[in-house]
């Protein structure tokens, strides 16, 4: 089994790499893969040194799975070139996830849905993963009308440049910013760039990618992205609106039995999700669940994941590991 990890030495490259040692992925011949200002560093697996290489000498090994996590034109330019040897690529990035012919994974919800000639497969924005592992059991019982979501994201999601600054504000040090105002003791309503509606990318990632992963365009989505100065992981305020009722327990129950989730719901124990304790952990932690007494069929939970982990890294890990599995890659 031979894995390339593009992106090798970034935020998410990392993870992954630990991800795939975590879960004991079967890593015969291993690839880190970056720039070339990058080439001959060297990133560690399993304790062992490797020399991260480029692009093209990647491609001329002929991976059975690479792992995608170095921006949306990296992956337009070199996952065809890897999926033409017969690589099967994963791609973090945005570049391919609303393409109609490339599948958009999140594996507890729609894995079956790949086959052994997807070569490319996507891996969805780190907001919309944990949104819909929360929303797929509830859209089968009670079918989602509306959903408004706030988030509340985690600087990682922005990169290293971001938790620099956070680092350099908090000291009252000078240093690059990734933001156009401080992030330390503030909140930035400002997750990507701003496009013709007055949405961010990443508000009208969350619209289209549900719809897409939920294969159901009547689930309509609206959100606000909001940068905070955390690092943890990415929370969110999630209001629902079904087409039938519900009972609050019966919500609770069918969260509990769904692959991936952790309720923590417990308001007189003061216990809830929080950004601090899902750090380092693959599971979506969802709380605060009540009911939205302003509408018929409304519902209100607040839902928290590691971004880097179940939001990028480890949902490519399960997809590959599926993969695998399936088609005896």
């Amino acid at each position: 089994m031979k894995v390339a990890v593009v992106g090798a030495t970034g935020m998410v490259g990392n993870i992954m790499l630990k991800v795939l040692e975590e879960r004991d992925f079967p890593v015969d011949e291993l690839y880190p893969v970056a720039s070339e200002k990058s080439v001959g560093k060297k990133v560690f697996f399993k304790g062992k040194p490797f020399e991260v290489i480029g692009l093209a000498e990647a491609v001329k090994k002929k991976p059975d799975i690479a792992l995608f996590s170095a921006g949306g034109q990296t992956s337009l330019d070199w996952a065809p070139k890897f999926a033409e040897h017969g690589t099967t690529v994963i791609d973090n990035s945005s570049a391919w996830r609303m393409h109609e012919d490339i599948k958009l994974v999140v594996p507890e919800i729609n894995a079956d849905q790949i086959t052994k000639d997807d070569k490319i497969i996507a891996n969805p924005n780190c907001s919309t993963i944990q949104l819909v592992v929360a929303l797929k059991p509830l859209h089968d019982a009670y079918n989602i009308k509306r959903v408004v979501v706030s988030t509340y994201q985690s600087i990682t999601g922005t990169g290293v440049k971001a938790v620099l600054q956070l680092e350099n504000e908090y000291l009252s040090q000078s240093g690059e910013q990734a933001y156009p105002y401080p992030i330390h003791k503030n909140a930035l309503p400002h997750c990507d760039v701003f496009l013709e509606n007055d949405y961010t990318k990443e508000e009208m990632k969350l619209t289209n990618e549900t719809k897409k992963i939920l294969s159901d365009d009547a689930v309509n989505v609206v959100a606000t992205a909001v940068r905070i100065p955390v690092v943890g992981g990415h929370s969110e305020s999630v209001n629902i609106e079904f087409e039938k009722a519900f009972e609050v327990e019966d919500v609770k129950q069918k969260l509990k039995a769904f692959d991936g989730i952790i309720v923590q719901d417990n308001p007189q124990m003061n216990t809830y999700p929080m950004p601090i304790y899902a750090e380092g952990k693959d599971e979506v932690f969802i709380g605060r669940i009540r009911r939205d007494f302003s509408v018929e069929n409304g519902l209100n939970m607040w839902i928290v994941a590691d971004n880097l982990r179940k939001g990028a890294a480890t949902n490519a890990v399960q997809i590959a590991e599926y993969v695998v599995k399936k088609f005896k890659v």
